[in-house]
């Protein structure tokens, strides 16, 4: 009896090991990029990143909505004109990492790439403009549709927790995108005034974190 127990421990941890997803890794040399362009700071957050998205990459998709929008709201909020200089800008999640200061647009985007990478469908995702009531401005956050039909959950850096869309009654949704619209959606100047210029092929998702270590 004993021996059969064993025997069953030893399976279930191969099995769990077998169907456990790849873990995600960084190359060294981009790692090196990163603290040679922002420093050791923006390297720690960048190896951070890493290390939450291994802890929740065999995860359900909730847990992964947490861990990913909790981690991007520890970043301090700051305007487009202190961070960048200019009153509009849209931050690739490299930039974020590096800069380690962030507008709504920022954690929208690096919340999505992030949750893409984790698994979590596109198809679920919608980046959408809102007012917000208690502010009196325009807003981006990031939803999240479980089903077609569901009652989106928002992601949002003003409010660090993750409600349904029906418990927001701060904001106002105006306007809603996927990440493939992403370009079309700033040339169109949604929600507030975005340049339209030659940047919009600029790589969103240049912080890529592959399953494959070397």
């Amino acid at each position: 009896m004993k021996k059969r127990f064993t025997l069953f421990i030893v399976l279930a941890v191969l099995t769990a090991t077998l169907i456990s997803s790849p873990e995600f890794f960084i190359a060294k040399p981009f790692l090196d990029k990163i603290e040679k362009e922002y420093g050791a700071f923006a390297l720690r957050r960048a190896v951070s990143l890493v290390a939450m998205m291994n802890s929740v990459r065999d995860a359900d998709e909730m847990n992964k909505l947490e861990s990913v929008n909790e981690f991007f709201n520890r970043t301090p909020y700051a305007s487009d004109q202190t961070t960048w200089g200019v009153s509009d800008y849209w931050a690739t999640r490299l930039e974020f990492i590096g800069r380690d200061k962030a507008d709504c647009e920022d954690y929208v985007i690096a919340k999505y790439f992030t949750l893409k990478e984790l698994g979590v469908s596109p198809k679920k995702l919608y980046m959408t403009y809102a007012k917000s009531l208690r502010y009196r401005t325009a807003h981006l956050v990031l939803t999240y549709y479980e089903t077609p039909k569901s009652v989106p959950l928002v992601l949002d850096n003003y409010n660090y927790k993750i409600l349904p869309a029906s418990a927001r009654n701060d904001l106002v949704p105006i306007y809603s995108f996927s990440g493939d619209e992403l370009f079309s959606a700033k040339q169109a100047q949604i929600g507030k005034l975005v340049p339209a210029s030659g940047e919009q092929k600029r790589p969103w998702n240049e912080l890529t974190i592959t399953q494959q270590k070397e």
